[in-house]
């Protein structure tokens, strides 16, 4: 069995969540998209074509292949399609746990971890056919020494289209179903829950639903270490964000209680899209408070019309989510006057989740909103580097893409990192926990590369 390291799991969940750059600018608050232009361009330099023509990346950086669609696993089943979120942890100083969503339907079996409809093991619902639904995660083991992958299993099975998801203090992840089928026509189980993968569990886990956390199409999620709250996103063009206040902390299957945020000021309004009008500023600080949610189960996928209608804020697709220096970040797809992406900060209050934030609450920012496709197009998800830029994957919905690895810095100037030449996405973006490897998702065919290089030397 695996065996993650008490000391170095802890590292795995607070590397690069702890930036100088970020925790300075936190304490200025200061951040605008509209900030001062340094006379040389910020990230790492202009990209450099690629002899393989897959991903442009500045001078210095290279990367590996080490997982892609259709290879065999170690448990005799084969690597499926559409990898998407992911989470990376410490088992020792030299390897490295990956977590990895597909973020599979039923009708996409041919591509999933199975030749055949499986009818054994520990899934969660079943199709038409009987066997196991092909949407779940599977668990990778890389060597950064050698730079290859040792083992990889399945270890969720039986949901659908698990989208992003985010990793725990605890050395668990958080894998997210973006999809709310009802029992019935064919499919077993009602669908929309969030699930937990423990990373250093050496098979198919039990596929336990974390029913307290909600069901809606959810996106990602972010756990504050200090807390253990988690805090949910949901990808619909009208989302709320959520956050979950757990029974004990570290231990979800216990229970707890579903909130919304919704601007303190009751008087501001319940729309951060910009859509119609400039309803956030750039840089502005909001005072925040949370609406408690009954009916989460929301067997008409209701709970975001619900909360809205008791002031919750609504959002413009909320996605990818990541804790940093106590604070966190997530993207809007859609958000802003042109629909191209929004980035929302949010500080949590010194008392989050007790009575006593109500005089000092948590507060949430409108970090950096695109005004142009070349600046930022439908960010997706997102993680923070060793420097502390935020790198964020872009996910266009366009007939020819261009998708791009974009990096953000404390001032919320953004710069292009890599450049992929597939027609798809890249997502799962994640670094190792010493910050020597980042790793990210070729959506489909599903490729996981891990890239290397100077991540130290960066213009602010």
């Amino acid at each position: 069995m695996l065996k993650l390291s008490a000391a170095v799991d802890r590292r795995a969940f607070t590397f690069g969540l702890t930036s100088l750059a970020f925790s300075g600018l936190a304490l200025s608050g200061c951040a605008t998209s509209g900030a001062p232009r340094s006379a040389r361009a910020p990230g790492y330099g202009a990209l450099e074509p690629d002899s393989g023509g897959l991903l442009d990346l500045p001078r210095g950086f290279s990367y590996r292949v080490i997982s892609q669609l259709g290879e065999r696993m170690d448990d005799g089943l084969r690597v499926p399609d559409r990898a998407d979120g992911m989470g990376a942890f410490y088992i020792d100083r030299h390897r490295v746990a990956l977590v990895r969503n597909h973020e599979l339907q039923p009708k996409h079996a041919g591509v999933g971890p199975f030749a055949s409809p499986s009818r054994t093991g520990r899934g969660f619902g079943r199709g038409a056919d009987g066997g196991w639904l092909p949407g779940g995660t599977t668990t990778l083991v890389y060597d950064q020494r050698s730079g290859r992958v040792e083992r990889q299993h399945l270890s969720l099975v039986g949901t659908i289209r698990n989208c992003a998801g985010g990793v725990t203090p605890w050395g668990s992840w958080l894998s997210c179903e973006e999809d709310v089928s009802r029992a019935g026509n064919g499919l077993t189980q009602d669908h929309g829950w969030v699930f937990e993968v423990p990373a250093a569990h050496p098979g198919l886990v039990d596929a336990v639903p974390l029913r307290a956390m909600g069901r809606f199409n959810h996106e990602a999620a972010a756990v504050d270490p200090r807390t253990g709250i988690v805090y949910l996103t949901e990808d619909r063009d009208d989302s709320l964000f959520y956050r979950f206040l757990p029974e004990r902390h570290g231990e979800l299957v216990r229970g707890g209680r579903l909130q919304a945020l919704a601007f303190a000021d009751r008087d501001r309004g319940t729309d951060s899209r910009n859509w119609m009008a400039p309803d956030l500023a750039t840089g502005e600080w909001i005072a925040a408070r949370w609406i408690d949610l009954d009916g989460v189960d929301s067997a008409n996928d209701d709970l975001r019309h619900r909360g809205h209608a008791h002031g919750a804020v609504r959002f413009a697709r909320g996605e990818g989510i990541h804790f940093g220096d106590r604070e966190l970040y997530f993207c809007c797809t859609s958000g802003g006057a042109a629909k191209l992406s929004q980035v929302m900060r949010y500080r949590p209050s010194p008392h989050e989740g007790q009575e006593g934030e109500t005089t000092s609450p948590g507060r949430l920012q409108l970090f950096v909103e695109s005004t142009d496709k070349a600046m930022l197009n439908f960010g997706d998800n997102i993680t923070i580097a060793p420097t502390g830029h935020l790198i964020i994957c872009e996910d266009q919905y366009t007939e020819t893409v261009d998708n791009h690895l974009r990096g953000i810095t404390p001032d919320g100037q953004v710069y292009a990192f890599a450049r992929l030449h597939a027609q798809t996405e890249l997502a799962g973006a994640c670094f190792s926990p010493d910050g020597r490897t980042m790793f990210v998702n070729i959506y489909s065919p599903a490729k996981t590369l891990a890239i290397s290089g100077p991540w130290g030397r960066v213009r602010t």
